[in-house]
């Protein structure tokens, strides 16, 4: 598994031995990356269920300023570690080795109105474990740490679909590959209105 592009091009990262992992396929991290590319820059980057970190080190490699790694896998979030070491990356990264819902109650907690929100929160659970999909989805459409235009993505089994709306995340997109699929959801102002029953 190698970095696709940006300051890390080419190099090589981790993963660990067996079926405790499913990293996000070079091919898939490619197809992400193509649609977030011209937003990247500068950008603040949440991996969730962060497995090797690739996705969030990906980010960070073609420009984002800071990367937050939720990995509650002890052995996982050590590889991360040792991801990161490997490329050199420090002040900008960060991992929470919690369950997700824990972890972002914690950013939720320490997050200051000032402070800049997160541009963009990748989403990729245990294909298996489908109720991981609304608890951490269904935090974030209320989450403090992301604004206007945060993008949220979720992968899943190509099968499965996913509600069109959490809270202020409304999905805009599905890019499908393989046995795969990469929801899209963007943070709107607030919820829709609700229409009215006629009298």
């Amino acid at each position: 598994m190698r970095v696709i592009a940006g300051k890390y091009r080419s190099r090589i990262l981790k993963s660990l031995k067996g079926n405790a992992l499913r990293p996000t396929s070079d091919r898939l991290r490619e197809t992400l990356f193509n649609v977030l590319a011209p937003k990247i820059s500068g950008s603040r980057f949440l991996d969730i269920f962060a497995g090797t970190g690739a996705v969030g080190i990906e980010a960070l490699s073609r420009g984002a300023t800071q990367a937050v790694f939720i990995e509650n896998h002890a052995p996982a979030a050590t590889l991360i570690r040792r991801n990161l070491a490997s490329l050199e990356i420090q002040t900008e990264a960060q991992i929470l080795p919690l369950d997700a819902l824990r972890a972002l109650e914690k950013l939720a907690a320490r997050h200051k109105p000032t402070d800049a929100p997160f541009n963009f929160v990748f989403v990729d659970p245990p294909y298996a474990e489908k109720t991981q999909y609304d608890r951490v989805l269904g935090f974030l459409g209320y989450a403090p740490f992301l604004g206007l235009g945060s993008i949220v993505i979720a992968e899943h089994r190509r099968t499965f679909e996913l509600p069109q709306r959490f809270g202020r995340l409304l999905q805009t997109r599905i890019l499908r590959q393989g046995d795969a699929a990469l929801s899209f959801f963007e943070h709107q102002a607030a919820e829709p209105n609700e229409i009215p029953e006629a009298a």
